[in-house]
């Protein structure tokens, strides 16, 4: 235990400052809009065009692992960013930098709703609920165009859709997801061949040689990565005892918040069916609220998984305000922290493995279609509750499709229409 403390506390051997990687993180904690993909090219602009701190090549890769990993994949290439320039308190500093200022405008919001009164404010949550619609819509036609390119990853995503919605439990889901990376690894053996990430390539596409790998030094032990795999693992396994043993509502919280950030692949919209399963269909926030903050998290900028810090805040029993949300935000963003200690120093054996690219096809092709039942219930099924809301909900679609519209801006568009006309 001693080694690992002092490997852990070991900065010397760390390249940065965490001051330099605070600052460089705030910036993009207020102003990175649009999403993960968004997020991904603000990273690459800052830290490999503009600060240098790793080439084209070293990102890529690192990208690669955050994509193979559960959990919001843009954050996680952030916390790796801030371990490996300034270590542990590096990491702390990127995470805290790039998720607080859309978790405190989440939390400010849930407070605004609470303190509606009556039918107040209604017309522009159902605005708000409407772009929902039309966002998630978005994001499962973009994913099913990467992640499902032909029949048999269609497949196993209708499958899973299906099971899905006829059997709506989150324990479902996660069996769902499970049994995607089953028939990932042993159906999809011609499709694995040149697909998944993380090859070595300079900024042409050239491949590189390990010097363009070693660009992104791992600066953590095998020591280190071996005890956030175990605190990983002890964490899913013992949350969910412990809560049913005690019934303690601060331990139902975080098992509730850990459980999503462990068990979701491809982050953002994803989070959704899962969240819904665990906190509207068991009481704990209605179902307008949910719908009316997922909308409003598509205004802010930073990660989407900041959602949790607006249902952390709503939630009707247990801790809430800014007690639950600072729980439900520490929570849901822990396993990534965790994950990307432990996969770091192995990554460069696990990418390279043919049965874990197949696998992860397979899950990716089962998110696609949980997602898409997600769109069905509860997300068409809450928000669009009229032919003006529906009206709403298209008008979005084409502007975010068509017209490019930045979603923070059609959100915020859909709720001012909303508050007018609705």
């Amino acid at each position: 235990m001693g080694e690992v403390m002092a490997d852990v506390g070991n900065e010397r051997r760390h390249p940065g400052t965490i001051a330099e990687v605070f600052w460089a993180f705030l910036r993009l904690g207020v102003t990175s809009f649009g999403g993960p993909v968004a997020h991904l090219g603000f990273f690459r602009e800052t830290f490999v065009a503009r600060r240098k701190w790793f080439s084209d090549g070293a990102y890529a890769d690192l990208v690669a692992l955050c994509q193979f990993l559960p959990g919001p994949a843009s954050s996680q290439v952030g916390i790796a960013i801030g371990l490996q320039r300034a270590g542990i308190g590096g990491l702390l500093a990127a995470w805290f930098a790039f998720t607080m200022p859309s978790a405190i405008v989440m939390v400010a919001f849930a407070f605004g709703i609470a303190s509606l009164d009556g039918d107040t404010g209604l017309g522009w949550l159902y605005g708000l609920k409407a772009a929902a619609v039309a966002v998630v819509a978005q994001a499962v036609l973009g994913m099913a165009k990467n992640l499902t390119p032909d029949a048999k990853r269609a497949t196993i995503a209708g499958a899973a859709m299906i099971i899905i919605l006829l059997i709506p439990n989150p324990f479902v889901q996660v069996a769902a997801i499970a049994l995607g990376g089953v028939i990932g690894l042993v159906w999809l053996r011609g499709e694995a061949v040149g697909e998944a990430g993380g090859q070595n390539s300079d900024a042409s596409g050239r491949p590189g040689g390990d010097n363009v790998r070693q660009d992104f030094a791992v600066r953590i032990s095998r020591r280190v990565s071996v005890a956030a795999l175990t605190a990983f693992v002890l964490l899913l396994v013992a949350l969910p005892i412990l809560t049913a043993a005690t019934g303690d509502t601060s331990l139902r919280l975080v098992d509730v918040f850990y459980r999503a950030g462990a068990l979701v692949f491809g982050g953002g919209h994803v989070v959704l069916p899962l969240l819904e399963a665990e906190t509207v269909a068991t009481g704990l926030v209605g179902h307008d609220s949910f719908l009316a903050g997922y909308g409003a998290a598509q205004a802010v900028p930073g990660p989407l998984f900041t959602f949790a810090a607006f249902l952390g805040a709503s939630i009707t029993s247990g801790p809430t305000g800014l007690v639950g949300a600072g729980i439900a935000l520490v929570a849901i963003f822990l396993p990534a922290a965790l994950l990307v200690i432990a996969a770091l120093p192995f990554w460069e054996r696990l990418r390279r493995a043919p049965l874990v690219r197949r696998a992860l096809m397979g899950v990716n092709a089962a998110v696609v279609g949980i997602l898409a039942a997600a769109l069905y219930d509860p997300v068409f099924t809450q928000g669009i509750t009229s032919p003006a809301t529906l009206a709403l909900a298209v008008a979005v679609f084409i502007a975010q499709v068509k017209w490019k519209l930045p979603a923070w801006a059609a959100v915020i568009a859909a709720g001012l229409i909303g508050f007018v006309l609705l």
